[in-house]
């Protein structure tokens, strides 16, 4: 696992400064403790990267799970709602030995895509206040819209509310990260081995520190904030414990299970968007990442941390900071439990301008205008259900989005099989002869009878119908009821049929009827 440290540790760093600010946002946003949100950060890098198969993939606390924290926490109670986390880790072990993790798989390439998209625009648009100044959220705005403070009015205020030190460091990270990126690092391996974030991020630092007194001053709002213990008992008195009395509540088993699924239906469709981010292609085991995902809920819930998932922002920044195994998500568990007790004082020097920096990067490489081409290009059948999952994530939510978008996919998919469920068309162009010639694809489901009703009813009388099903390995009961209807009909409107199968020609209507009823009983 250490056999790539030297890609794993610039990338370890990279995602451990990319969480911090998320973790506390998170927990913030959850109305959790701030240091729950920490907790759940260490125990996602360190125990479930451990357990977890995925060699790109980070875990932690997740906001597609702070809107379900929020109100379980409300409705229950802090301690209660830590007892469900823990059920919800136990539920998660079960899908698990249930082979649930197959799941993920099921979701169309386009949603996949359509999600990492919808992301890395709300990444984007959540971090313009943060960048300019002008949000104390350490998170940025969970609210895309609202009746009062939103991202978008957030926005607008910039220009009556710029704060000029964020902006200033905030460019200068940009700066550095571009020209990091795209210049620095081809001209000298060291430009490989210390990575770019983090040079910003200490660029950031030594700014704040100059800019104190000045009219760059930077506000402490606008800093990292981590909690800072001033004694060991002080340090170990931010845990919390559940109350396990609570434990035979419907509410607390209905949290639990809510927790159990949205948060594994986020680690599977996590998984299979890292898995296709990853440029070495490698499969995560999903059953695997389920009982990873279990195990480290259990021991969240139990310190008093809120619910883990596998993460797409820091796993991308893992992957576009180029690392090779999951020694890198380790590393960062570890950094983040190391800093909260070694140097909180330090972190609280980071402006969250230089993180936004270091995210816009991130997002931009989620939604770059070169995806929104390539899949116009593919056809409206990839294009919608791409378009509608990125729209409603951004609008809407992460759940409703992906939701949404299978929905369509599905959708697509099932018009897809109707238009292909036979073919039909005349012998001969030029000469009309009478014959029809029909030929059924290789399978043909109930979502076919309307088609192919609809095109028996419309052949001529007096003709002669060929029908081939030497190639359809499954036909639908419903569809074979529609056949032997139509060999009724076929008498009175003088339609001959002959049929081509794998066991000869059948050209006697009642030997026709006869064949389908054996089809039916297979």
């Amino acid at each position: 696992m250490f056999k790539y440290l030297k890609n794993d540790l610039p990338a370890s760093i990279v995602v451990f400064f990319v969480a911090l600010p998320l973790c506390l946002g998170i927990a913030v946003a959850s109305d959790a403790p701030p240091f729950a949100g920490l907790i759940a950060g260490i125990i996602g890098g360190i125990v479930v990267g451990a357990i977890s198969g995925s060699q790109v993939g980070v875990s932690g606390p997740a906001a597609g799970l702070a809107a379900i924290v929020l109100a379980a926490i409300a409705s229950l109670g802090y301690e209660a709602f830590l007892v469900a986390v823990v059920l919800g880790g136990v539920i998660q072990i079960v899908f698990s030995i249930l082979k649930l993790g197959i799941i993920g798989y099921y979701f169309p390439s386009s949603v996949i895509k359509g999600m990492l998209t919808g992301i890395g625009i709300i990444i984007i648009l959540k971090q313009i206040p943060h960048f300019f100044g002008i949000d104390k959220d350490p998170e940025g705005n969970f609210v895309l819209f609202g009746p009062n403070s939103n991202v978008f009015s957030d926005i607008i205020s910039i220009p009556s509310n710029l704060g000029i030190g964020s902006t200033v460091i905030a460019l200068i990270a940009m700066a550095i990260l571009i020209l990091w990126s795209s210049v620095l690092v081809n001209k000298h391996q060291f430009f490989k081995l210390v990575q770019g974030p983090l040079v910003a991020v200490v660029a950031g630092v030594v700014f704040f520190i100059l800019a104190q007194g000045t009219s760059m001053e930077i506000a402490g709002s606008h800093l990292v904030k981590v909690p800072v213990p001033d004694s060991v008992d002080s340090f170990l008195g931010q845990f919390t414990t559940p109350d396990f009395s609570v434990i035979w509540l419907p509410e607390v088993w209905i949290t639990a299970f809510t927790i159990a699924l949205v948060a594994s239906l986020e680690t599977l469709l996590c998984v299979e968007a890292t898995d296709k981010l990853d440029p070495e292609k490698r499969v995560t085991p999903t059953n695997r990442e389920l009982l990873a995902q279990g195990s480290g809920n259990i021991l969240s819930g139990l310190v008093g941390g809120i619910p883990i998932t596998q993460v797409i922002v820091r796993s991308s920044a893992n992957i576009q900071s180029g690392n090779k195994t999951k020694a890198s998500a380790i590393i960062h568990g570890f950094f983040l439990l190391i800093s909260v007790i070694i140097i909180p004082n330090v972190l609280n020097m980071i402006p969250l301008a230089v993180l936004a920096a270091i995210l816009f990067i991130v997002g931009y490489k989620l939604a770059k205008p070169s995806t929104f081409k390539a899949m116009w290009d593919s056809g409206w059948k990839q294009f919608v259900p791409f378009i509608a999952t990125v729209l409603i994530i951004v609008f809407k939510d992460l759940l409703w989005g992906i939701g949404i978008g299978l929905a369509i996919g599905i959708i697509v998919t099932l018009y897809h099989s109707y238009k292909n469920s036979h073919f039909l068309h005349k012998q001969g162009e030029d000469v009309d002869d009478g014959k029809i010639k029909m030929t059924l694809a290789e399978e043909v489901t109930f979502f076919n009878k309307a088609t192919i009703l609809r095109e028996l009813d419309a052949l001529p009388n007096d003709t002669q119908l060929e029908l081939d099903v030497r190639k359809t390995t499954y036909l639908d009961h419903d569809v074979i009821e529609i056949l032997e209807d139509f060999a009724h009909k076929a008498k009175e409107r003088n339609i001959n049929i002959k049929l081509y199968s794998e066991r000869g020609i059948v050209e006697n209507p009642e030997s026709f009827i006869e064949f389908f009823k054996l089809r039916k009983k297979k």
